[in-house]
């Protein structure tokens, strides 16, 4: 293997829980909530799918069902998707949706798994180039420079920045042409079979993680070094 490539979201760094995102900005906003309401609004927005990175909604309300298709291809249109889902559950004031949006694509609301570092660090210093190729419409970058990750990251291949999402392979040619290498020669790491796994039609490998809270997963990522070491390149 000559390069590896990173989903973000449920792969390297995990958001936080959707009681702790309210809580966070409730308090930076400086509103008060009763804390039964705290929670009862916290669960609704868990319901809902308003946290980016977080649960899936468990359904999309119609008028948003077409801003929420086109979410990872624009940094609007995604906002739009998400405070949409959010201003499905009331709060004190409707600011508090973009208030809430805010705090979620800020580095504060993310924290790498346990063994980001390490795993980031080793392939670099084994010299194996590091893609990060993600669904996200919002520029993440600053997660990396905040915990020191980005140091070890050679290429960002956001799908709002190319205006195509996975699992479409032409996402994954773009961090392969960024990076200089054959997909044939590129492990693919994700948490998601359906998006993550569209590597798999351009030639990459693919080897997939759960998308567990950063507690209940300290290790899931060593596996891959050494599938970088075991990997034999295809002849050339």
């Amino acid at each position: 293997m000559t390069a590896v490539l990173f989903d973000f979201s449920g792969t390297l760094c995990r958001v936080e829980s959707t009681e702790s995102w309210l809580r966070a900005t409730l308090a930076a906003t400086g509103t008060g909530l009763e804390e039964r309401r705290l929670v009862e609004a916290a669960a609704a927005l868990e319901v809902a799918g308003a946290l980016p990175g977080g649960a899936e909604p468990v359904a999309v309300p119609s008028e948003l069902a077409a801003v929420w298709a086109e979410r990872d291809l624009g940094a609007a249109s995604h906002r739009a998707a998400f405070t949409g889902l959010s201003r499905q559950v009331p709060l004190p004031h409707d600011s508090l949706h973009d208030a809430l949006y805010d705090r979620a694509v800020t580095p504060a609301a993310w924290t790498p798994y346990p063994d980001a570092p390490q795993v980031l660090g080793e392939l670099r210093r084994r010299g194996i180039a590091v893609g990060i190729v993600s669904n996200i419409g919002w520029d993440l970058r600053p997660v990396f420079r905040r915990y020191g990750l980005d140091r070890c990251v050679d290429a960002y291949v956001l799908s709002f920045e190319h205006g195509v999402r996975k699992p479409d392979p032409r996402l994954f040619a773009a961090a392969c042409a960024e990076l200089g290498v054959a997909p044939e020669h590129t492990l693919m790491v994700g948490d998601s079979r359906t998006a993550d796994g569209g590597a798999a039609a351009l030639g990459c490998q693919v080897h997939f993680v759960d998308h567990l809270p950063v507690r209940d997963r300290p290790d899931a990522l060593l596996p891959v070094l050494d599938l970088v070491e075991d990997a034999e390149l295809p002849p050339v």
